[in-house]
């Protein structure tokens, strides 16, 4: 498995993924995606097999806090460690960091406690008002 950087060139595979593993009702199109991404510090890809596998994005200031926005994983490649390996290539890097996520989605809460997180009472949101 290779975790590296996202490009331009990954742009089509990386929406398929997420259009396939339940982010269409998110991401619109590859050009939302494209928006999305060159608003983010962090965006990787990892690679099997020749293959995009995963996908993660992140936002941070590098120096206090950190937002975890996206970790997606195609089905057939889950449980091999690579939605591991893409949050620990993002958070790793920045120790002094605190970093934050949504975990709504089934089995996410379990997933990033294995990796650190801990559920926290002092985040609040205030929900999006539109589709996207």
């Amino acid at each position: 498995m290779q975790i590296r950087e996202f490009t331009a060139s990954d742009l089509e595979a990386v929406y398929r993924l997420l259009a396939a593993n339940g982010w269409s009702h998110r991401i619109p199109d590859e050009a939302y995606l494209a928006k999305l991404i060159a608003a983010s510090q962090h965006a990787w890809v990892a690679v099997l097999d020749g293959e995009i596998a995963g996908f993660a994005r992140a936002l941070t200031d590098g120096l206090s806090n950190g937002y975890l926005s996206m970790v997606v994983v195609a089905a057939p490649f889950r449980g091999r460690g690579i939605g591991r390996a893409l949050v620990e290539h993002i958070v790793g890097a920045e120790d002094n960091v605190t970093w934050v996520l949504r975990a709504g989605r089934e089995g996410a809460p379990a997933f990033f406690a294995k990796l650190g997180f801990v559920h926290s009472t002092l985040a609040m949101e205030r929900p999006r008002r539109a589709a996207y």
